[in-house]
């Protein structure tokens, strides 16, 4: 209790029993280009707390997920909790020895952030809870399927090419058009402005908060790019950070009080930005109207918005340095929707330095989410393996990049990174200037797989393969009427052994019988090292034999047998297509 007629809200949490032999749990760590990353935990007696401080569910992704021993994708009695929330949260496992487990989850609100009055009200966000008994895969599939009834929810995602590292800051309106050109004769469906198109924008150090082109740069406007990009039959996204203001910007030269901070200091920089303070409404109007105008003008089809530092010490100045995180979530999620109701055709991406703003809170209010910055495939693999936990594929931001990457500097074959990409919201991530003109022709093909398979990919239930060996991972999509599966092998690294795997496919009918084949256009060369490394051993998919074109095999003998895939060389992905006969 605070002053007589008024109640400071501290704390509001879901809490949910867990069955005593949920006896696990995994959260998730991680950090910028390493996102979601799982860490298990046995259940113990007394609290184990999580909070996530950051403003935003940053890099970790806030998500608990208990189940019964060694529970894995496809097995155990599973209990997830998520807040559906883009600010603050907290989530606890708390064991009283007489009382038995609970879970606990919600807003992590700071002191004094929530006063209520007479007649004011606080509402939590939402809790989800997800039981079932198939395991983590389960849990995924439950959340997929929510998120597939959203309003929101694309219909279908476009092939996209981003500029952010064919360019970086270096924007030259010739060299955008040549590359507007070149993406439209490949196939890509949409094509991404990124960072650097506004005003004194020529590093990160000015700008943000100047939403209008730059004519140092853009003499002649965005229109003539716009106009190239749609007579090209594609569609033009822009990149913006809206909640965010650089000190060398003539918005904080203005208005420095703009800004969230506690009273009387700045908080310490970061990214040479600071957090524009959308509780207050004239900052809060000024950014609608700024990015309004510039959406207008240009006929954009598509916003990247981006989020690149933490809320530290996020006070307002219009309640005198007061705790407002709540409140710059919610204005957040105003702003997002006031835009949506004044564009209803554009389609928004959230990105936070990657993937530190994904969550199921804001997957209501997106239609795609920028995975992460780390393009590298290798590190993808394992980034995407755990990021679709949380979110359907179709949502996840997937894209080819550099030959080698720039990231880590390793060096990769054309199909392996995008049979990487292929199963999300598939892209480019590259300077296609640079690439030859036999890796154009496979981008080319590869494009043209994505756009025949993914209503497919995009729509039906994910898997992801429990396998012995710890140098491979597999995952797919299978139809939920058990008609068709597509299934991924990826040899991430050398095995221990010499032994393969077998992939034991489930969730297809166990009377019926499938033909199994290589897919993908990595499947077309007879000499991809693909086919040759599944030849040292035994093949199994060959030609004729066991599994030719002629034979099939049960569902059941898939679900508890399976294929067996021979070690392969590192950094190879194969793709099998199974069809019901």
């Amino acid at each position: 209790m605070g002053c007589p007629g008024s109640y400071v809200v501290d704390g509001l949490e879901v809490c949910v029993p867990l069955r005593d032999d949920q006896s696990e749990f995994i959260d998730f760590t991680g950090r910028h280009e390493n996102e979601r990353q799982p860490q298990r935990h046995r259940v113990a007696d007394g609290t184990w707390v999580r909070e996530f401080r950051r403003g935003k569910p940053s890099f970790e992704g806030t998500a608990l997920i208990a189940g019964t021993e060694g529970f894995c994708f496809g097995s155990g009695s599973m209990l997830g909790v998520q807040p559906a929330w883009s600010g603050n949260t907290v989530m606890a496992v708390d064991r009283i020895t007489e009382d038995g487990t609970a879970v606990f989850a919600g807003e992590l609100l700071q002191p004094g952030e929530v006063v209520l009055t007479t007649g004011d009200t606080y509402t939590t966000p939402w809790i989800v809870i997800t039981a079932c008994n198939d395991g983590l895969d389960g849990v995924a599939h439950s959340l997929h399927a929510w998120e597939r009834s959203l309003p929101a929810h694309p219909a279908s995602q476009p092939v996209t090419l981003n500029v952010w590292e064919a360019l970086y800051f270096d924007q030259d309106p010739d060299v955008v058009l040549d590359l507007v050109g070149r993406a439209a004769r490949l196939g890509v469906e949409r094509f991404v402005l990124d960072d650097g198109w506004f005003h004194a924008r020529r590093t990160d150090t000015a700008g943000l908060g100047d939403w209008w082109v730059d004519p140092s740069v853009w003499p002649d406007g965005l229109k003539p790019l716009a106009d190239a990009i749609h007579d090209h039959g594609m569609q033009f996204g822009l990149w913006f950070e809206p909640e965010m203001v650089n000190p060398d910007s003539d918005l904080y030269r203005e208005h420095p009080d703009w800004v969230l901070q506690a009273t009387g200091r700045l908080p310490l920089p970061h990214r040479n930005q600071q957090v524009l303070d959308l509780t207050n409404p004239d900052a809060f109007a000024h950014v609608l109207e700024q990015i309004s105008t510039v959406l207008g003008e240009y006929g954009v089809d598509y916003v990247k918005w981006d989020h690149n530092r933490d809320l530290l010490e996020a006070g307002t100045n219009t309640r005198g340095g007061a705790p407002a995180v709540h409140e710059q979530t919610v204005a957040y999620y105003r702003l997002l929707d006031t835009l949506r109701r004044r564009f209803p055709n554009i389609q928004w991406e959230s990105c936070a330095s990657g993937g530190g703003r994904i969550d199921l809170g804001v997957i209501e209010h997106v239609e795609r989410v920028w995975t992460s910055d780390m393009t590298d495939a290798l590190s993808r693999q394992r980034i995407q393996r755990w990021t679709v936990q949380t979110v359907a594929p179709e949502y996840m931001g997937m894209h080819i990049s550099a030959t080698t990457s720039h990231q880590t500097g390793r060096t990769y074959t054309l199909d392996f990174r995008a049979a990487t990409a292929v199963f999300g919201s598939f892209g480019i991530e590259w300077d296609i200037r640079q690439a030859s003109e036999s890796d154009l022709a496979r981008i080319a093909q590869w494009i043209a797989w994505y756009k025949q398979e993914r209503d497919f990919l995009h729509s039906e239930r994910v898997v992801r393969l429990d396998v012995t060996d710890p140098g491979v991972m597999a995952h797919g999509v299978i139809a939920d009427d058990a008609s068709r599966a597509i299934i991924a092998h990826v040899q991430y690294e050398e095995s221990p052994s010499n032994r393969g795997v077998w992939l034991r496919v489930p969730g297809l009918d166990p009377k019926a019988h499938y033909r199994l084949k290589w897919a993908g256009p990595a499947a077309e060369d007879p000499e991809d090292v693909l086919r040759e490394a599944s030849r040292r051993d035994w093949d199994p998919l060959p030609e004729s034999g066991p599994l030719g074109p002629d034979a099939t095999i049960t569902g059941a003998a898939l679900g508890t047998i399976g294929v067996r895939i021979p070690r392969c060389h590192p950094e190879t992905i194969r793709l099998i297509e199974i069809v019901r006969v």
